[in-house]
């Protein structure tokens, strides 16, 4: 009989903690009627929704049993705020490590919300959401997929993901990417960033070692320190012509890069900017650029030529390369500045911007055209065949 007892204890627990369940968790104190936030459990899906129009009622680490939901909470597998519910509370969620999904428009997430959910793989986080507190996601390692439009859930979050992070996306509301941000994402493969977003952070995509292609809103001015620093796998990067300044190893040990494309808004390039980027074959140096710190493409061990076109010599720090021998290509009438400019003299092969393609074609006028893409490089073009500045065709 005690068996037979036992058995049924158990069943009858089993079948309540996977029953579908309803009720109220607004802000504590009067009656349910004023209980404004509503939830309901399917358990047939493990989804816990809420709806409503205030606050969720808080909790503590000390008594989730004051929870509604703590009886099946291994059981909840996704949780959705809808519009109206105004904050999720403190601990509401913690511990809750059967959870996989979260979707999150416009609600604040309290301290410790959702700290613990080790199975939590997929957030939505919607530009509403003007708050995030303390720890909110401390101990949720396992996020692989990501949209996110709110600055302040990014600014919170963005420490927690890692290497099992495949996915990112950045939402219109996002105006800059912070420090480490996506350090040592290694899962992701591209980052398409935002037009409102304006700066790039330091060592915000550090480390990511999978990255194959970034794509950098025009809107953005700076790139950060180390902001890209050991992306081994990234081969082209277009920067667009409202970045003024790249910062101290920004794409430093980007083994992979064998082009880059500089714009003619870029100032200032950083020490060790392309550190060791050996596999670039040749780089051109932009008119607007009047600071090139040390080291700038020192190590760049692939590098053939160097096109630098602004007339008068930028100030340049030491070591801008590795290999001096490498042919120079300045403005025919700066020549002798070069050859007498610190260390721009330690070149030993100077020579004027070569005329092969861009004088052939301005020998018939009538037939050339001058171009200025979308990232403001210019080219010239001739029966259909278009050459960069220094002569070389475009391919």
């Amino acid at each position: 009989m005690k068996k037979l007892f036992t058995l049924i204890v158990a069943i009858c627990a089993t079948t309540l903690a996977w029953a579908d369940d309803s009720g109220y968790c607004g802000s504590p104190g009067g009656s349910p009627d004023f209980y404004k936030v509503y939830y309901y459990f399917e358990s047939s899906t493990g989804t816990l929704t809420f709806s409503g129009t205030v606050d969720m009622q808080y909790y503590s680490v000390e008594y989730l049993s004051d929870r509604p939901w703590n009886a099946y909470s291994s059981s909840i597998k996704k949780v959705v705020i809808e519009n109206g519910v105004t904050s999720i509370g403190k601990y509401a969620f913690y511990g809750c490590t059967g959870l996989t999904s979260v979707t999150i428009p416009n609600a604040s997430i309290g301290k410790n919300a959702f700290y613990g959910c080790t199975g939590l793989t997929s957030i939505t986080i919607g530009n509403g959401v003007t708050f995030v507190g303390e720890e909110a996601f401390e101990g949720c390692d396992n996020i692989e997929t990501a949209d996110i439009n709110s600055q302040a859930a990014l600014d919170a979050i963005a420490y927690q993901f890692n290497d099992k992070l495949t996915s990112i996306i950045l939402g219109d509301d996002i105006t800059s990417i912070g420090s480490r941000a996506f350090y040592g994402c290694g899962g992701l493969t591209s980052v398409e960033i935002p037009n409102s977003v304006t700066s790039v952070g330091k060592y915000a995509f550090g480390f990511c070692g999978g990255l194959t292609s970034i794509t950098i809103g025009n809107s953005v001015t700076s790139i950060g320190e180390e902001a890209f620093e050991f992306c081994e796998g990234l081969t082209s990067v277009t920067i667009p012509n409202s970045v003024e300044s790249i910062g101290i190893y920004a794409f430093a040990e980007c083994t992979g890069l064998t082009s880059i494309t500089i714009p003619n808004s870029v100032e200032y390039i950083g020490g060790s900017a392309f550190e060791r980027c050996t596999g670039l074959t040749s780089i051109t140096i932009p008119n607007s650029v009047t600071s090139i710190g040390d080291e700038a493409f020192y190590g760049c061990t692939g590098l053939t030529s160097m096109t630098v076109e602004a007339t008068n010599p930028p100030y340049s720090d030491d070591n801008i390369v590795s290999n001096y021998n490498i042919p120079l290509y300045v403005p025919a009438a700066s020549v002798a500045a070069y050859k007498a400019a610190y260390e721009w003299k330690k070149f030993t092969n100077i020579q004027a911007i070569p005329a092969t393609g861009v004088n052939e074609a301005a020998a018939e006028k009538s037939e050339v055209k001058k171009i200025i893409d979308r990232n403001g490089i210019i080219y010239i073009e001739k029966d259909g065949t278009r050459y960069f500045l220094n002569g070389g065709k475009a391919e």
